[in-house]
């Protein structure tokens, strides 16, 4: 769910039936204390797709990563902070760890998925791990299939292929990414379907690939996620019975209309029976608001450059409190700042629930852009503690 997406636009338009089909997940309903339904699994239960309900949240909690850059650490620092967060987050509980494509941005580490989780497997046991996502129009969709065949190799049962259409960055590096590839993402239904013969080896008799593979090709592929800003993606999903994550964290007035145009547009398949969507959620907790606030400022601030084509690590909250913000800043800071569920865990923990409920959410993958690792490290520890998660 890569914040580009926002800079390039992802354009609501039609989408056509790609003929995408993966292996089936079972779930079932998941009854909370106050009645509501809520989609997952149990703790302990299998499924591909559903995330994993632990502790006493209502639903499952997931993360979203990506290998934050701040002033004054390196990129490998960033990196190692990543992999230490990752472990953490197996320990405390949450359900799958995602990261993000994104170029030409250097508050942002996570230029490679695939890379990035290879080695995540390695320094893990049992958190499923994905993309959040790969934007497919900057590669060819075999080599895709390619990588992620090889990380369910290496990592059988704890791969996720989330993807995106927006390029994670700005349009010239989009154009020398795509060198020698065709349309970019207004070709995306067809990479989509492209990718997904490749990972099941499928192509019907007479079409130009028939005879080539992906290799490795395994007994099982990651699930396919659909990730979106706006409406395109959604109907997409929905149409190919596709489990859907919509990046709430900079695109929330489309929440809602997207996430309702996916259950209207969503239609059966053998990989769900219902629909399934996360939404991706700025979240900082602390000792208490002020010092959330604070935190999530260099957030905010980073965000605002990165809107002014100035992408930069990600600046010190003594930075963001003295910048020199003029109205128009200020004005976006605050309302950035409104869609950020900040303050002490407990006040974390209501108001994501509180959002999950407005949107009907089944899944809620929290993201913690703020500077510092230790600062970033503990809000991701208390959210998890809030919720009383347990770990695998």
């Amino acid at each position: 769910m890569t914040s580009q997406d926002q800079r390039t636009g992802d354009a609501e338009d039609g989408a056509t039936g790609t003929g995408v089909t993966s292996n089936p997940g079972a779930g079932a309903d998941v009854t909370g204390d106050d009645g509501t339904s809520t989609r997952g699994t149990a703790a302990g239960a299998r499924d591909d797709v559903r995330g994993r309900i632990s502790g006493t949240a209502p639903a499952p909690l997931s993360i979203l990563d990506l290998a934050t850059v701040g002033n004054g650490y390196t990129p490998g620092e960033a990196l190692a902070a990543t992999t230490e967060l990752a472990r953490g987050a197996e320990a405390w509980g949450y359900h799958r760890f995602w990261v993000a494509e994104h170029h030409g941005m250097p508050g942002v580490a996570s230029s490679n998925p695939a890379v990035l989780l290879a080695h995540l497997g390695a320094n893990t046991r049992t958190l499923r791990l994905g993309s959040g996502g790969v934007m497919l129009p900057n590669h060819a969709p075999l080599a895709i299939a390619e990588q992620f065949g090889l990380l369910e190799a290496l990592h059988p049962g704890r791969i996720d292929l989330g993807l995106g259409r927006a390029p994670g960055t700005d349009q010239a590096t989009a154009r020398a990414l795509r060198r020698g590839l065709a349309d970019g993402a207004d070709d995306f239904p067809q990479q989509l379907a492209e990718l997904t013969h490749f990972l099941d080896g499928d192509f019907p008799d007479g079409h130009p690939y028939a005879r080539l593979r992906a290799v490795p090709q395994g007994e099982s592929r990651p699930p396919i996620w659909l990730l979106g800003s706006s409406g395109f993606s959604a109907r997409l999903a929905g149409s190919l019975g596709l489990p859907f994550a919509f990046a709430h964290h900079f695109s929330a007035a489309n929440t809602v209309p997207a996430l309702d145009l996916y259950r209207s547009s969503f239609r059966p398949s053998a990989v769900l029976d219902a629909p399934y969507a996360l939404i991706g959620v700025s979240a900082v907790a602390a000792d208490g608001e002020p010092e959330a606030l604070r935190l999530a400022r260099s957030a905010g601030l980073a965000m605002l450059r990165l809107r002014q084509g100035r992408p930069g690590p990600i600046p010190t909250p003594e930075e963001a409190a003295v910048h020199p913000y003029t109205a128009v800043e200020a004005d976006f800071l605050e309302s950035w700042l409104g869609n950020v569920v900040l303050g002490s865990p407990g006040q974390v923990a209501d108001g994501l629930e509180a959002l999950r409920k407005r949107v009907g959410a089944d899944e809620l993958m929290v993201t913690s852009h703020i500077h510092g690792h230790e600062a970033r490290q503990r809000s991701y520890r208390l959210i998890a503690e809030a919720y009383g998660l347990t770990g695998r």
